[in-house]
């Protein structure tokens, strides 16, 4: 932790509250974590904890919206309260956070707002709507920011052992006809320890600006900050690559950067206002910036040039991404491009690149 940096936990519990505290203040040194018991739902409890926050420390840099609950359980099944309730915190929370806190953060043209999604499924309705829509919160805000120091992104913590995940997973993991065990192992690309999404939370702070308006795990904050991150899976980052399939990646690799890079150099010759729509329309999509997706095909497209290539599964997100923006854009030409001809041959275009980033990112698994 940075020398100076001071934190402070918002929980309803007062128990669990005081006990993480506790724990922080003796890992870094007395009086740096203060724990000050909040509903975040309740306007006068968030402007109760603004209010001590300020007086503490005078200011707030960042803001985390990590408080939650997670009311699992079948749409149909799931009583109304429990939605109302999950509102109130995953949903409103956040809200209330934020219009007490991004004025001055505005005012100072400085800070940090961090909404916190997850991986979903079903019967995780109740919980993951609201979840869902901090990233829609957290994409609205940061086109309200734009052009001001001040940042707002998503992060997911991936599936990470906590004492909600458990109980919760617990719950749904029989509606699937499966263990808790072998539900966890369903994820497992997306499991980090408590201490590892932690850190990846910490990391996407410090580099707020790579990820402003963007949508990202704990993972891509770890591999940004390269950190390293051997919780991830027990084959991550040891793909092993025949020869003959090298190559192929590598092509592949290629014809991706190739495809994205032409893309790219054209939207510079864009007006402004086109160009910076496409820029951000690729950002939420791809869920990251389009510059960051070229610098990550360079990398691999070196790790493929090379005699034995490692550390390749990193490099699969990455891939993906960028094919999650080339179905995107086909969905685009499909309703802006008038003329039926133009519009399938444009779309068998696109198309191709899709399979293309599919083929690669199945290449790094």
């Amino acid at each position: 932790m940075k020398p100076g940096t001071r934190v402070i936990i918002a929980e309803l519990n007062n128990k669990t509250g005081k006990s993480a505290a506790e724990q922080i203040n003796q890992e870094f040194g007395p009086g740096v974590c203060t724990f000050i018991q909040t509903d975040v739902g309740d306007e006068r409890s968030v402007a109760n904890l603004v209010r001590l926050a300020l007086q503490g420390l005078g200011k707030v840099d960042a803001v985390i919206n990590n408080a939650t609950i997670a009311p699992f359980g079948a749409v149909k099944d799931k009583p109304i309260q429990d939605w109302d309730a999950s509102y109130r915190v995953n949903l409103r929370g956040p809200v209330l956070l934020a219009q007490a806190l991004l004025p001055a953060m505005l005012q100072r043209n400085s800070g940090v707002f961090v909404c916190v999604s997850s991986v979903g499924g079903a019967y995780m309705g109740a919980y993951e709507s609201f979840k869902t829509a901090q990233v829609e919160l957290a994409r609205t805000l940061a086109a309200e920011l734009e052009g001001t120091g001040v940042i707002a992104f998503t992060i997911g913590p991936g599936i990470v052992p906590t004492a909600t995940a458990q109980a919760g997973i617990a719950q749904i993991a029989p509606l699937y006809g499966k263990t808790t065990a072998e539900f966890f192992e369903m994820y497992k690309e997306h499991f980090l320890s408590v201490e590892a999404a932690g850190a990846g939370f910490a990391a996407a702070v410090a580099l707020a600006p790579r990820f402003r308006g963007m949508e990202i795990g704990s993972i891509q904050a770890l591999i940004a900050a390269e950190i390293d991150i051997p919780q991830v899976s027990q084959d991550a980052g040891t793909v092993s690559l025949s020869r003959e399939a090298k190559e192929q990646a590598l092509s592949l690799c290629r014809e991706v950067k190739s495809t994205l890079g032409k893309e790219h150099a054209g939207w510079k010759q864009r007006s402004l206002f086109e160009r910076q729509w496409m820029l951000r329309d690729f950002k939420q999509s791809a869920g990251m910036a389009v510059e960051d997706a070229l610098q990550e095909l360079d990398k691999l497209e070196e790790l493929l040039q090379g005699e034995d290539p490692s550390g390749l599964a990193p490099f699969r997100k990455t891939v993906e991404q960028v094919g999650r923006y080339f179905q995107h854009y086909a969905e685009l030409a499909q309703s802006g491009i008038k003329d039926a001809q133009k519009r399938q041959e444009y779309l068998g275009i696109i198309r191709g690149w899709q399979e293309t980033a599919e083929k690669l990112a199945k290449m790094l698994q």
